[in-house]
């Protein structure tokens, strides 16, 4: 029998963070380049694989569009060059805080309930992706979920203002998907 593949990592092992709605992921900022992220990731992880993509027809310019850190738990997008979304990995990646709540490796169903009392008095807060996924739109993340054995946890999706325009398409489709 395999044991041992959905371990989450406690609370206290993970590196902690806060967002900033729209502008930092701890010390990610929307619109770095993979070098500053690299930079910015550096002591807390060497696990950082960018994969590139070519410009266009005629166009030598490599740029990246994704980056991960899998050990580390980090799924970086970037368009144009800019990061412009961050995935935490609900099992490894670090515990990023909005106004105090944990927002990943937490019970869904607890997030969307604190998710629907931060939306009270806002309007259009909370708004629900394919598949009944929440997403704030004053915090700027989406509450995606990954499966741990026979349970799901959060999985967020963190992105930047001009994500608001056409979030669903924002970042690759794969990104909104059921994760294990």
């Amino acid at each position: 029998m395999f044991t041992g593949w959905w371990h989450v990592r406690p609370d206290e092992e993970r590196v902690q963070w806060v967002l900033e709605p729209f502008t930092a992921v701890g010390p990610l900022c929307f619109g770095m380049s993979a070098d500053e992220v690299t930079q910015a990731l550096r002591g807390v992880t060497e696990d950082i694989e960018h994969r590139t993509w070519s410009g266009g027809r005629g166009n030598n310019t490599w740029r990246p569009s994704e980056g991960r850190c899998r050990d580390f738990g980090l799924h970086l997008y970037y368009q144009d060059g800019r990061l412009s979304g961050v995935a935490v990995d609900a099992l490894r990646g670090p515990q990023v805080t909005a106004d105090g709540t944990a927002l990943v490796g937490q019970v869904p169903s607890a997030l969307e309930q604190w998710m629907g009392e931060h939306a009270e008095g806002l309007p259009d807060e909370l708004s629900y992706m394919s598949a009944g996924v929440p997403c704030s739109s004053s915090l700027g993340v989406v509450i995606n979920v990954q499966r741990e054995g026979d349970r799901l946890l959060t999985r967020p999706v963190f992105y930047p203002a001009e994500a608001l325009d056409d979030l669903p398409h924002w970042l690759p489709q794969k990104t909104w998907e059921i994760h294990s």
